[in-house]
Protein backbone atom coordinates (compact mmCIF):
# COMPACT_ATOMS: atom_id res chain seq x y z
CA UNK A 1 0.00 0.00 0.00
CA UNK A 2 2.95 1.97 0.72
CA UNK A 3 4.61 1.58 -2.26
CA UNK A 4 0.70 2.82 -4.07
CA UNK A 5 0.99 5.77 -2.74
CA UNK A 6 4.30 6.65 -3.98
CA UNK A 7 3.86 5.87 -7.17
CA UNK A 8 1.04 7.97 -7.49
CA UNK A 9 2.55 10.75 -6.39
CA UNK A 10 5.08 10.82 -9.24
CA UNK A 11 2.75 10.47 -11.41
CA UNK A 12 1.00 13.37 -10.73
CA UNK A 13 4.31 15.57 -10.78
CA UNK A 14 4.88 14.03 -13.76
CA UNK A 15 2.06 15.17 -15.34
CA UNK A 16 2.36 19.10 -13.95
CA UNK A 17 5.50 19.55 -15.25
CA UNK A 18 4.34 18.40 -18.67
CA UNK A 19 1.33 20.48 -18.64
CA UNK A 20 3.19 23.56 -17.83
CA UNK A 21 5.35 23.30 -21.25
CA UNK A 22 4.13 25.03 -23.80
CA UNK A 23 5.67 25.80 -26.80
CA UNK A 24 6.60 29.93 -27.22
CA UNK A 25 4.84 31.58 -30.60
CA UNK A 26 7.46 32.76 -33.22
CA UNK A 27 7.16 36.28 -34.43
CA UNK A 28 5.82 36.43 -38.17
CA UNK A 29 7.79 37.66 -40.54
CA UNK A 30 6.65 39.93 -44.00
CA UNK A 31 9.02 38.77 -46.59
CA UNK A 32 8.18 41.92 -48.96
CA UNK A 33 9.17 44.03 -46.64
CA UNK A 34 11.65 42.27 -44.07
CA UNK A 35 9.83 43.40 -40.87
CA UNK A 36 8.21 41.17 -38.24
CA UNK A 37 4.59 41.49 -37.59
CA UNK A 38 3.52 39.86 -34.10
CA UNK A 39 0.35 37.85 -34.21
CA UNK A 40 -1.33 40.36 -32.31
CA UNK A 41 -0.82 43.07 -34.69
CA UNK A 42 -3.86 42.74 -37.09
CA UNK A 43 -3.79 46.04 -39.79
CA UNK A 44 -6.18 46.19 -42.34
CA UNK A 45 -6.74 48.70 -45.03
CA UNK A 46 -10.75 47.94 -46.92
CA UNK A 47 -12.87 50.50 -49.25
CA UNK A 48 -14.96 50.70 -52.42
CA UNK A 49 -14.69 52.32 -55.81
CA UNK A 50 -17.54 54.13 -57.17
CA UNK A 51 -17.39 56.13 -60.63
CA UNK A 52 -17.88 59.61 -59.71
CA UNK A 53 -20.18 60.49 -62.29
CA UNK A 54 -22.89 57.95 -62.30
CA UNK A 55 -22.57 56.09 -58.31
CA UNK A 56 -21.56 52.79 -59.90
CA UNK A 57 -19.15 50.57 -58.81
CA UNK A 58 -15.71 50.07 -60.88
CA UNK A 59 -14.97 46.54 -61.51
CA UNK A 60 -10.99 45.46 -62.32
CA UNK A 61 -9.01 48.67 -61.06
CA UNK A 62 -5.89 48.12 -60.17
CA UNK A 63 -5.14 48.92 -56.46
CA UNK A 64 -1.74 49.18 -54.95
CA UNK A 65 -0.11 49.73 -50.74
CA UNK A 66 2.81 50.89 -50.45
CA UNK A 67 4.75 51.37 -47.44
CA UNK A 68 8.10 52.97 -46.70
CA UNK A 69 11.14 50.41 -45.22
CA UNK A 70 14.07 51.63 -42.82
CA UNK A 71 15.52 52.80 -46.15
CA UNK A 72 12.69 55.32 -46.82
CA UNK A 73 11.69 53.83 -50.24
CA UNK A 74 8.28 52.55 -50.69
CA UNK A 75 7.63 48.86 -50.84
CA UNK A 76 4.75 47.43 -52.22
CA UNK A 77 2.90 45.74 -49.05
CA UNK A 78 -0.40 44.05 -51.23
CA UNK A 79 -2.17 44.82 -54.45
CA UNK A 80 -5.31 43.58 -56.33
CA UNK A 81 -7.85 43.99 -58.33
CA UNK A 82 -11.50 45.34 -57.46
CA UNK A 83 -13.92 43.12 -56.97
CA UNK A 84 -17.33 43.27 -59.15
CA UNK A 85 -18.86 45.37 -56.83
CA UNK A 86 -15.76 47.57 -56.43
CA UNK A 87 -14.89 46.55 -53.39
CA UNK A 88 -11.06 45.87 -52.10
CA UNK A 89 -9.64 45.05 -48.57
CA UNK A 90 -6.09 44.43 -47.61
CA UNK A 91 -5.14 42.17 -44.14
CA UNK A 92 -2.77 41.35 -42.11
CA UNK A 93 -0.13 44.42 -43.52
CA UNK A 94 3.30 45.06 -41.98
CA UNK A 95 4.42 47.54 -39.28
CA UNK A 96 4.26 50.39 -40.77
CA UNK A 97 2.27 54.15 -39.99
CA UNK A 98 2.18 55.51 -43.62
CA UNK A 99 0.50 53.85 -46.02
CA UNK A 100 0.33 55.48 -50.00
CA UNK A 101 -2.54 53.98 -51.72
CA UNK A 102 -2.10 53.95 -55.54
CA UNK A 103 -5.26 53.22 -58.11
CA UNK A 104 -5.86 53.32 -61.58
CA UNK A 105 -8.38 51.94 -63.91
CA UNK A 106 -8.79 51.87 -67.62
CA UNK A 107 -10.92 55.30 -68.67
CA UNK A 108 -10.55 56.89 -65.26
CA UNK A 109 -8.14 59.53 -63.71
CA UNK A 110 -5.59 57.76 -61.25
CA UNK A 111 -5.68 58.29 -57.87
CA UNK A 112 -3.08 58.39 -54.74
CA UNK A 113 -3.95 58.57 -51.17
CA UNK A 114 -2.23 58.85 -48.41
CA UNK A 115 -3.04 56.75 -44.98
CA UNK A 116 -1.75 57.37 -41.33
CA UNK A 117 -3.02 55.00 -38.76
CA UNK A 118 -1.27 52.51 -36.25
CA UNK A 119 -3.54 49.87 -35.59
CA UNK A 120 -6.39 47.99 -36.17
CA UNK A 121 -9.00 48.15 -39.30
CA UNK A 122 -8.88 51.47 -41.30
CA UNK A 123 -12.11 51.79 -43.88
CA UNK A 124 -11.62 54.38 -46.78
CA UNK A 125 -15.25 54.52 -47.66
CA UNK A 126 -16.36 55.35 -51.07
CA UNK A 127 -13.32 56.55 -53.31
CA UNK A 128 -14.90 58.18 -56.57
CA UNK A 129 -12.75 57.79 -59.45
CA UNK A 130 -13.54 60.89 -62.75
CA UNK A 131 -13.84 59.59 -65.99
CA UNK A 132 -10.70 60.57 -68.02
CA UNK A 133 -12.23 62.54 -70.96
CA UNK A 134 -9.68 63.98 -73.44
CA UNK A 135 -10.57 66.21 -76.28
CA UNK A 136 -8.99 65.47 -79.74
CA UNK A 137 -8.42 68.37 -82.43
CA UNK A 138 -10.25 68.75 -85.76
CA UNK A 139 -9.90 65.66 -87.77
CA UNK A 140 -10.55 66.57 -91.55
CA UNK A 141 -11.38 63.64 -93.91
CA UNK A 142 -11.41 64.44 -97.16
CA UNK A 143 -11.59 62.18 -100.69
CA UNK A 144 -10.98 61.89 -104.03
CA UNK A 145 -12.18 59.70 -106.65
CA UNK A 146 -9.63 58.36 -108.75
CA UNK A 147 -8.39 59.30 -112.63
CA UNK A 148 -9.46 55.91 -113.69
CA UNK A 149 -12.84 54.40 -112.83
CA UNK A 150 -13.90 51.00 -113.76
CA UNK A 151 -17.74 51.27 -115.09
CA UNK A 152 -20.04 48.04 -115.92
CA UNK A 153 -19.26 48.27 -119.85
CA UNK A 154 -16.55 50.51 -119.70
CA UNK A 155 -13.88 52.71 -118.45
CA UNK A 156 -14.02 56.11 -117.39
CA UNK A 157 -11.26 58.48 -117.17
CA UNK A 158 -11.31 62.12 -115.48
CA UNK A 159 -9.56 64.56 -117.96
CA UNK A 160 -9.32 67.23 -115.14
CA UNK A 161 -6.74 64.75 -113.20
CA UNK A 162 -3.98 65.34 -115.87
CA UNK A 163 -1.63 67.49 -116.55
CA UNK A 164 -1.74 67.55 -119.81
CA UNK A 165 -6.01 68.74 -120.03
CA UNK A 166 -3.97 72.36 -120.40
CA UNK A 167 -2.52 72.54 -123.36
CA UNK A 168 -1.97 69.84 -126.31
CA UNK A 169 -4.83 67.47 -127.98
CA UNK A 170 -6.83 64.40 -127.18
CA UNK A 171 -3.43 62.13 -128.57
CA UNK A 172 -1.88 63.36 -125.81
CA UNK A 173 -4.09 62.36 -123.26
CA UNK A 174 -4.69 59.17 -125.06
CA UNK A 175 -1.20 58.24 -124.23
CA UNK A 176 -1.63 58.65 -120.72
CA UNK A 177 -4.49 56.34 -119.97
CA UNK A 178 -4.09 52.61 -119.86
CA UNK A 179 -4.84 50.01 -122.49
CA UNK A 180 -4.50 52.71 -125.19
CA UNK A 181 -1.51 52.94 -127.47
CA UNK A 182 -0.75 55.84 -129.37
CA UNK A 183 1.75 55.41 -132.84
CA UNK A 184 4.05 58.11 -133.52
CA UNK A 185 1.54 59.04 -136.31
CA UNK A 186 -1.23 59.83 -133.57
CA UNK A 187 -3.43 56.73 -134.73
CA UNK A 188 -4.95 55.49 -131.67
CA UNK A 189 -5.14 51.45 -131.22
CA UNK A 190 -7.83 49.88 -128.10
CA UNK A 191 -6.89 46.29 -127.25
CA UNK A 192 -4.76 46.06 -130.43
CA UNK A 193 -7.86 47.01 -132.86
CA UNK A 194 -9.05 50.48 -134.61
CA UNK A 195 -11.71 51.94 -132.51
CA UNK A 196 -14.48 54.15 -133.30
CA UNK A 197 -14.14 57.80 -132.22
CA UNK A 198 -17.79 59.17 -130.39
CA UNK A 199 -18.37 62.55 -129.64
CA UNK A 200 -21.28 63.18 -126.85
CA UNK A 201 -22.02 59.85 -127.74
CA UNK A 202 -22.22 60.25 -131.29
CA UNK A 203 -19.61 59.19 -134.07
CA UNK A 204 -17.98 62.06 -135.34
CA UNK A 205 -15.53 62.57 -138.60
CA UNK A 206 -12.43 64.60 -136.47
CA UNK A 207 -9.64 62.87 -135.69
CA UNK A 208 -8.40 62.97 -132.17
CA UNK A 209 -5.44 65.84 -132.59
CA UNK A 210 -8.33 67.75 -134.46
CA UNK A 211 -9.74 67.81 -130.38
CA UNK A 212 -8.22 70.04 -127.81
CA UNK A 213 -7.50 69.00 -124.23
CA UNK A 214 -9.06 71.94 -122.59
CA UNK A 215 -12.28 70.93 -124.45
CA UNK A 216 -12.36 67.62 -122.70
CA UNK A 217 -14.24 67.04 -119.70
CA UNK A 218 -13.98 62.83 -119.56
CA UNK A 219 -13.06 59.71 -122.17
CA UNK A 220 -14.81 56.56 -121.93
CA UNK A 221 -13.96 53.56 -123.01
CA UNK A 222 -16.02 50.69 -124.16
CA UNK A 223 -14.12 47.57 -125.15
CA UNK A 224 -17.17 45.77 -125.40
CA UNK A 225 -19.80 47.69 -127.21
CA UNK A 226 -23.73 46.61 -126.94
CA UNK A 227 -26.27 45.88 -129.45
CA UNK A 228 -27.21 49.20 -129.78
CA UNK A 229 -24.43 50.65 -130.84
CA UNK A 230 -23.26 50.13 -134.64
CA UNK A 231 -21.48 46.88 -136.34
CA UNK A 232 -18.79 48.82 -137.11
CA UNK A 233 -17.62 49.72 -133.81
CA UNK A 234 -16.93 45.85 -132.87
CA UNK A 235 -13.33 47.48 -132.53
CA UNK A 236 -13.95 48.92 -129.71
CA UNK A 237 -15.72 52.89 -129.31
CA UNK A 238 -13.25 55.73 -127.35
CA UNK A 239 -16.23 58.76 -126.45
CA UNK A 240 -15.14 61.86 -126.09
CA UNK A 241 -17.30 63.75 -123.44
CA UNK A 242 -17.01 67.36 -123.67
CA UNK A 243 -17.31 70.34 -120.92
CA UNK A 244 -20.69 71.56 -120.35
CA UNK A 245 -20.70 74.93 -118.14
CA UNK A 246 -23.81 75.12 -116.10
CA UNK A 247 -22.69 77.90 -114.02
CA UNK A 248 -24.80 81.21 -114.42
CA UNK A 249 -23.96 84.47 -116.35
CA UNK A 250 -21.32 84.95 -118.60
CA UNK A 251 -17.50 82.79 -117.79
CA UNK A 252 -15.02 81.55 -119.75
CA UNK A 253 -11.60 80.74 -119.93
CA UNK A 254 -8.30 81.07 -122.40
CA UNK A 255 -4.88 79.14 -122.20
CA UNK A 256 -1.56 79.83 -124.10
CA UNK A 257 0.89 76.51 -124.05
CA UNK A 258 4.40 76.42 -126.11
CA UNK A 259 6.68 73.87 -125.87
CA UNK A 260 9.62 72.43 -128.34
CA UNK A 261 10.33 71.61 -131.61
CA UNK A 262 7.79 73.84 -132.57
CA UNK A 263 4.67 73.30 -130.44
CA UNK A 264 2.06 75.66 -129.48
CA UNK A 265 -1.33 75.78 -128.74
CA UNK A 266 -4.42 78.52 -127.92
CA UNK A 267 -7.51 77.67 -126.37
CA UNK A 268 -10.50 79.92 -125.46
CA UNK A 269 -13.66 78.74 -124.03
CA UNK A 270 -17.07 81.35 -123.16
CA UNK A 271 -20.20 80.90 -121.75
CA UNK A 272 -23.47 83.06 -121.50
CA UNK A 273 -26.02 81.35 -119.71
CA UNK A 274 -29.51 83.26 -118.47
CA UNK A 275 -32.68 81.23 -117.29
CA UNK A 276 -33.12 77.60 -119.24
CA UNK A 277 -31.08 79.38 -122.34
CA UNK A 278 -27.22 78.57 -122.39
CA UNK A 279 -24.83 80.21 -125.27
CA UNK A 280 -21.53 78.91 -125.42
CA UNK A 281 -18.45 79.25 -128.21
CA UNK A 282 -15.19 77.76 -128.37
CA UNK A 283 -11.71 77.50 -130.25
CA UNK A 284 -8.52 76.70 -130.47
CA UNK A 285 -5.58 76.64 -132.37
CA UNK A 286 -3.28 73.86 -132.01
CA UNK A 287 0.56 73.57 -134.12
CA UNK A 288 2.84 70.78 -133.92
CA UNK A 289 6.25 70.19 -135.48
CA UNK A 290 9.66 67.87 -135.53
CA UNK A 291 11.42 65.29 -137.26
CA UNK A 292 10.14 61.51 -136.82
CA UNK A 293 13.06 59.07 -137.20
CA UNK A 294 13.33 55.59 -138.25
CA UNK A 295 15.40 52.84 -139.22
CA UNK A 296 15.21 49.78 -140.48
CA UNK A 297 18.18 46.65 -139.89
CA UNK A 298 17.35 43.59 -142.06
CA UNK A 299 19.65 40.36 -142.65
CA UNK A 300 18.53 37.92 -145.69
CA UNK A 301 19.89 35.00 -145.22
CA UNK A 302 19.84 31.37 -147.46
CA UNK A 303 20.64 28.48 -145.93
CA UNK A 304 21.79 29.68 -142.43
CA UNK A 305 24.46 32.11 -143.98
CA UNK A 306 23.69 35.47 -144.87
CA UNK A 307 23.57 36.81 -148.49
CA UNK A 308 23.00 40.42 -148.12
CA UNK A 309 21.86 43.24 -146.32
CA UNK A 310 19.30 45.98 -146.11
CA UNK A 311 19.01 48.60 -143.56
CA UNK A 312 17.33 51.95 -143.97
CA UNK A 313 17.39 55.36 -142.32
CA UNK A 314 14.43 57.72 -142.70
CA UNK A 315 14.01 61.57 -141.02
CA UNK A 316 10.08 62.84 -141.43
CA UNK A 317 9.99 66.54 -141.14
CA UNK A 318 6.59 67.66 -140.11
CA UNK A 319 4.46 70.29 -139.86
CA UNK A 320 1.10 70.30 -138.43
CA UNK A 321 -1.40 73.16 -137.85
CA UNK A 322 -5.20 72.68 -136.91
CA UNK A 323 -7.92 75.36 -136.13
CA UNK A 324 -11.12 74.33 -134.37
CA UNK A 325 -14.17 76.61 -133.73
CA UNK A 326 -17.44 75.09 -132.17
CA UNK A 327 -20.85 77.11 -130.99
CA UNK A 328 -23.96 76.26 -130.15
CA UNK A 329 -27.10 77.11 -128.12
Amino acid sequence: MKHFFIYLICMVALFEVSAQVTPEPQPQTDIAGGQARSAGDKKSIYGKLVNKATGKPIEAASVQLFYKTNGQKDSLADGMLSKPNGEFNFQQLPAANAFRLVISALGFKSVEQSINFSGGAKDLGNIALENDIRQLSEVIVSSAKPSLQMGIDRKVFDVSKSLLATGGTAVDIMKNIPSVSVDIEGNVELRNSTPQIFIDGRPTILTLDQIPADHIDKIELITNPSAKFDAASSGGIINIVLKKNKRVGINGMASVSGGTPDLFSANLNLNLRQGKFNFFGSGGHNQSGGIAKGQTLRQNKKGGAITDYFNQFSANERSRNFNSLRFGT
